[in-house]
Formats: C-alpha cells, sequence, structure tokens
C-alpha cells in the first residue's frame, strides 16, 4: 500500500510508464550513495524497456529510456548516465508560428480556384467560348452548393468580368451557349425533381395499401 495517498492523485509525467515506475523514480531521489542511486537507476531502466518490448526496434532505445527516466525525475536525478543529460528547454522549445495565407475573396461562393482560372484565361488570351462556358458551368455548380439557388446567366457573365478583372468579355456566341446550358441545367433539375416528388408519393401510397391490409386482415380474424 502507498504511505502517502495523495501521490495516487498526481499527475504522471510520462503516464505510459504507469504509477509503479513513477514510484521506483522518486524513489531513486532519495538514495543518498550516488553509486548505490547510478545501480538502481539502470535497474529501473531495465523495467522501462520490458514493459515497452515494441521500442526494442527502435534507433537508440537506451538513449530514450534515459531520457525518459530523467523526464520522470523532474531532471532532479543526478546519476551517471551513458548519455548527455537533457535540458528541460530543449523539450519545451515551442514552434515558430506558420504564416496563414490571407487573401481578400470578393466572391467566397465561388472560392480561390475560379479566381485563378479567370486570371490565367485572361493573361493567355485563351478566352474561348467553350472555355468560359466550362468556367460558367463550374461557377453555377459551386454557386447552387454554397446558396443552394442557380444564378442566371447575366449574374455569372458579369460575375467573370468582375473576377477577371475587366480582362475577360463574353461575346454572344458565349452568351447563347452558357443561356442553352442553363436551361438545360434547369430543366434536368426539375425533372429530377418531379421525379423524386412523384416516387415519394408512390411509397406513400404503398404504405397506406399496406398498412389497409394489414388491418383488414386483423378485422377478418376478429370476426372469426
Amino acid at each position: 500500500m502507498y504511505k502517502n495517498y495523495n501521490y495516487l492523485r498526481r499527475p504522471l509525467l510520462i503516464p505510459e510508464y504507469g504509477r509503479h515506475i513513477q514510484e521506483m523514480v522518486d524513489s531513486l531521489l532519495e538514495i543518498e550513495d550516488r553509486n548505490e542511486r547510478t545501480r538502481q537507476a539502470k535497474a529501473v531502466i531495465a523495467v522501462m524497456g520490458n514493459l515497452n518490448p515494441h521500442l526494442r526496434d527502435t534507433a537508440d532505445i537506451a538513449h530514450k529510456l534515459w531520457d525518459h527516466l530523467f523526464i520522470m525525475s523532474d531532471f532532479r536525478l543526478d546519476v551517471d548516465s551513458p548519455y548527455p543529460l537533457p535540458k528541460r528547454e530543449d523539450l519545451q522549445v515551442k514552434p515558430e508560428p506558420l504564416p496563414y495565407p490571407q487573401s481578400y475573396i470578393s466572391h467566397k461562393h465561388y472560392g480561390k480556384n475560379i479566381v485563378r482560372m479567370l486570371r490565367r484565361v485572361a493573361t493567355e488570351g485563351r478566352g474561348e467560348s467553350s472555355e468560359l462556358g466550362n468556367i460558367a458551368r463550374y461557377m453555377r455548380a459551386r454557386s447552387a452548393e454554397y446558396n443552394n439557388e442557380h444564378p442566371n446567366v447575366e449574374v455569372l457573365l458579369n460575375d467573370i468580368h468582375i473576377l477577371s478583372d475587366g480582362a475577360i468579355k463574353v461575346d454572344e456566341e458565349c452568351l447563347r451557349k452558357a443561356e442553352s446550358d442553363h436551361k438545360s441545367a434547369l430543366s434536368q433539375y426539375r425533372n429530377a425533381k418531379q421525379q423524386q416528388h412523384h416516387q415519394r408519393q408512390q411509397r406513400q401510397q404503398k404504405g397506406q395499401q399496406k398498412g389497409q391490409r394489414k388491418s383488414g386482415q386483423r378485422h377478418n380474424s376478429t370476426k372469426q
């Protein structure tokens, strides 16, 4: 039994080794003779290695165990170690904060990629109607995910002009193609909604019919 029950409530410096190893390390600090303290520390190191056999395959396992021993003693253990003593400052070094990219997005529902795409198209001069039509469809899909609505063609083309800093001007051919794609997408969306509504009604009707048949069967069995 533990002589001091407050020890049970004390947090472990390395919980993986458990309270018994922590108690052994604490007992090392009470040994006055340095040679005996070093001998007992080597015995504790051997027990720590037996408790973690999976660490035997790692490189320089003995060095790690000695470092853990000094950490568990709160760097107060004075023994002859075969390795340099670790420093508290080395273990408490805080990493330098990473710079977080800060950039303003005027149309957040489109994301950064659409801005990069439009600027590259404007820089390379590849403003074909087919390519701009694909970009417009991508913008419509992103807007539908973000706002749950499909923007009309005029809004999309105006946004393309704004996001490209006025470098991309959409012609009539691109306008007609984008408008045709927009109508086709809306038609498919509405047909899918109608089909889902029709399937939902059919499932409800089948459920009602099944419930009526079960109710009729129970009524007939009651009469019999």
